[in-house]
């Protein structure tokens, strides 16, 4: 495990895990994490080994996949200066959204403001039994301002997000798997292991295949459905002319298992 500031990565059989690693802190996000992570997702995103990425909290002290924005560093800034703190977590985050591979949030703990914005813009989210989660910035007399108010309701319901975000209100991962934010709640003990075997699964598939998919689905749902399949149509038109095309359709002749290289 390589260790780069407040990010730890760690890469497994094609799945990459990022760990927010300010446990002191409630993994919250200062100035220094948020260029770090920026400057990783840059990095490996055109990485050919990393077939999926999985973005978890650090578990020493108490379990929080991330509590926000950190508050005692938020005080010293300037009006300006929160003006750019805010424009970078949310590039960072839509940084995630656009990523060209699947992203797995392993919510372990506390996700608050922007904890759970940065986990809204994953594409999957499993959580631990234990997580508390929640859009808390109204109470603070601020919104949401990394994405939260786009990506809640596209998720939950726009009703439901009007009411989480009015109230402020911290929800458990429960109502969170209820109300369609997490795909599974897991045990915490377990959390890890389920979310790497999801992780695994998808890393198993062509590379180019699963990033037009995740293309087409992200682009298509923001527009009418004959848009939505034209958008589908030339993704498709993507994976024709690849290698890893072909080698699936071999490997199902052969009945083996397929090796793609994201060709």
């Amino acid at each position: 495990m390589a260790e780069n500031s407040a990010l730890l990565k760690e890469s497994r059989d094609g799945v990459l895990i990022l760990t927010i690693n300010r446990p002191n802190a409630l993994n919250c996000f200062n100035m220094p994490l948020l260029e770090t992570f920026q400057s990783t997702i840059n990095e490996i995103a055109f990485d050919g080994s990393i077939r999926a990425v999985v973005i978890t909290g650090s578990t020493e002290g108490k379990n929080a996949f991330s509590t926000g924005a950190d508050l005692k560093e938020r005080a010293g800034m300037t009006p300006d200066e929160v003006r750019y703190y805010i424009r970078t977590i949310r590039d960072l985050f839509t940084s995630v959204e656009e990523f060209p591979k699947p992203v797995i949030a392993a919510v372990n703990g506390y996700a608050f403001g922007g904890g759970l914005e940065l986990a809204l813009a994953c594409d999957i989210r499993i959580a631990s039994s234990t997580a508390i989660v929640g859009l808390t910035e109204t109470s603070l007399a601020i919104i949401p301002g990394a994405g939260g108010t786009q990506r809640l309701p596209r998720i939950v319901g726009i009703a439901r997000a009007k009411e989480m975000i009015f109230r402020a209100r911290r929800i458990t991962a429960e109502e969170g798997l209820e109300y369609g934010l997490f795909l599974e709640v897991i045990e915490p003990v377990d959390l890890m292991k389920r979310t790497f075997e999801i992780a695994g699964e998808i890393a198993k598939n062509g590379p180019v295949a699963l990033a037009q998919a995740k293309y087409a689905i992200n682009k298509g749902i923001e527009v009418s459905l004959p848009v939505g399949l034209a958008i589908e149509s030339n993704a498709y038109a993507v994976t024709i002319p690849t290698k890893d095309r072909v080698e699936g359709l071999t490997a199902f002749r052969e009945k083996r298992k397929p090796v793609y290289t994201g060709e």
